[in-house]
């Protein structure tokens, strides 16, 4: 029961536990800070006259989060993040962006909305856009949208940021409705020891900066707020995704020898950074890096990462509108790559876009199953001016490093066909100018069954095979993994997707050419192991997971798992299997 003091009710402690999603390695303790905002927002209409008070209120608080993103920006450390400087200019250049300023003044003047209330408003315009596009990563960019919303919310209600202990107090944590990058940037050196938010997502910005800077998070941990009280003894769990309040002493022995345990594992993974990735019956593996933008070279590299299997060069043509990347834009950020890896390999991906995520309005409209229609190759194939572009850009980059250049969602021989014919057009074309180019070795992504099934007669046109597992589950199972009444359906371990791996890898053996993984198994640490059975020598993964994953390849022995891994991928039930040989 609770007890009283001086007439005041006092909560007993009583642990409870929260759960979210597990975004960053680690384990965290420390008292709750609690960020204010994202509560309720004011939402009253104005009469005509106070128009242009409102317009100023908002142009000021606008003015301000410019200001505090540059100081920001302008204060950033040497050593901060490669990612977080680019994160901070998409969130200025949203601030700045005169259709949302130009959006929200109409709210104002045609419907005589307070700011506060005209900016959330057009905020649930835009979000409902984001909410319908099919891929995943993009449908998670509304967060960046949101933060900068949120930052400008922040200045109009006139709300102080909280401040982390002083210097040798006892460690923090906080607590938020959502963090943007530059939040991060603010609390950077070790202010506080981890963060937990309400909202956000594995593959969200403030998720991919967390994990580079090392900080234990947590994010989506629903009713976090409402349940933690400032000052509350925190529990982090990054590897769970848990959250515990108040635990009792006991709880906290045993995650203070968890995190003491887990520093000294980190430091063993550290130390292997520069021992080549070989099993120990002497089976060599590459390792590669998954990577959206030039500034990721760096965390790459840092990984030991051998080279690059997967860049995704859409994140060049996101949020420009009609204002797509040039040919030399382009060339330079490939380039960009290829110099950063000093002479390693670098395998990008030709722009995987389209149906309900036009660029540039040709091809908007209702797509009634955008993961089925004009998206990937098929919409480059549709504007070859535009593929062609791409590919001159893509080949001059490879005058200057080796590049391989795949592409996505091929299903279809004509599509190959096609696809070859534009990068030799693209060479001739780059030929009569007198421009340099260099020799790529040539990719397809499988990403549907049809492709799986047509592995061998790929191979006849192709230099190598990179398997999309994120995709190929999907189609595989008729699963949309971002749909929340099926996504417990969503199963990289179903024994057709395993078997559909299986016969990739044996194909690839079997015609002498590389097959590698760049979908989200790769970076999974449980599934090395299974993986090395199956054949697969070449894993793309986020640079952070590299060090776990060689950590399993080095105590593995492919002998010993062959027939094991076989079992598994034909069995009814192969996670029964996987899971009875780890324990």
């Amino acid at each position: 029961m609770d007890e009283t003091a001086g007439g005041r009710l006092l909560r007993k402690p009583m642990m409870q536990r929260i759960q979210g999603l597990a975004v960053a390695h680690g384990v965290a303790q420390g008292r709750a800070v609690l960020m204010p905002g994202g509560g309720d927002v004011a939402r009253y209409h104005i009469e005509p006259e106070q128009a242009p008070l409102e317009l100023a209120r908002m142009g000021s608080a606008r003015d301000a989060a410019v200001r505090e993103l540059d100081g920001l920006r302008a204060a950033m450390p040497a050593d901060a993040p490669a990612e977080l400087a680019a994160l901070i200019d998409v969130h200025l250049q949203v601030l700045q962006d005169e259709m949302l300023h130009g959006a929200v003044a109409r709210w104002i003047t045609e419907h005589h909305y307070n700011a506060e209330w005209a900016l959330t408003a057009q905020m649930e315009v835009f979000g409902r856009q984001f909410d319908a596009m099919e891929d995943a990563y993009l449908r998670e960019r509304k967060a960046d949208l949101e933060q900068v919303v949120e930052r400008v919310l922040h200045h109009l209600r006139g709300a102080v940021r909280p401040e982390p202990a002083s210097e040798g107090g006892e460690p923090r944590i906080l607590v938020a409705r959502d963090l943007s990058p530059a939040d991060l940037l603010q609390y950077r050196d070790g202010a506080f020891a981890g963060f937990v938010t309400e909202a956000g997502a594995a593959t969200s910005h403030t998720a991919i900066v967390a994990r580079s800077m090392g900080i234990p998070a947590v994010m989506a941990a629903r009713g976090v707020r409402q349940l933690v009280r400032p000052d509350d003894w925190l529990i982090l769990d990054g590897d769970a995704g848990a959250v515990i309040v108040d635990p009792p002493p006991g709880v906290r022995a045993e995650y203070q020898a968890r995190q003491r345990e887990m520093a000294r594992r980190d430091a063993e993974l550290d130390g292997l950074r520069t021992v080549p990735a070989c099993t120990r019956d002497g089976h060599a593996v590459q390792l590669l890096a998954n990577i959206e933008r030039p500034a990721d070279v760096a965390a790459a590299l840092r990984a030991g990462a051998v080279g690059i299997g997967l860049f995704r060069s859409e994140f060049l043509f996101i949020g420009r509108g009609a204002d797509l990347p040039g040919e030399e834009e382009q060339y330079q950020a490939y380039r960009a790559v290829v110099d950063g890896m000093q002479g390693r390999p670098v395998t990008i991906r030709t722009i995987d876009i389209g149906a309900d995520k036009p660029l540039d309005g040709t091809h908007a409209g209702q797509v009634a199953n955008p993961a089925l229609g004009l998206r990937a190759i098929r919409w480059s194939l549709a504007d070859p001016p535009m593929f062609r572009t791409q590919l001159r850009a893509l080949l001059r980059a490879a005058a200057h490093g080796p590049v391989g250049v795949m592409f996505p969602m091929l299903a279809h021989m004509s599509e190959i066909r096609q696809a070859l014919e534009q990068v030799a057009l693209a060479r001739d074309e780059l030929a009569a100018r007198g421009a340099a180019s260099g020799a790529v070795r040539l990719g397809a992504m499988i990403e549907v069954p049809a492709a799986a099934l047509m592995a061998e007669a790929f191979l006849r046109h192709f230099d190598f095979l990179s398997i999309g597992t994120n995709d190929l589950v999907q189609y595989t199972l008729a699963i949309d993994r971002t749909d929340e009444t099926v996504a417990h359906l969503y199963d990289p371990l179903h024994p057709a997707v395993l078997r559909l791996l299986e016969d990739v890898i044996a194909v690839g053996e079997r015609c002498g050419k590389e097959v590698s993984i760049c979908g989200e198994i790769a970076g999974d640490a449980a599934l090395t192991r299974l993986l090395l059975g199956l054949g697969l020598r070449s894993f793309s993964m986020q640079p952070t997971h590299i060090p776990r994953v060689k950590q399993q390849i080095l105590q593995a022995e492919v002998g010993a798992l062959q027939a094991w891994a076989r079992q598994v991928a034909h069995a009814d039930e192969p996670r029964a299997v996987l899971d009875q040989a780890t324990r």
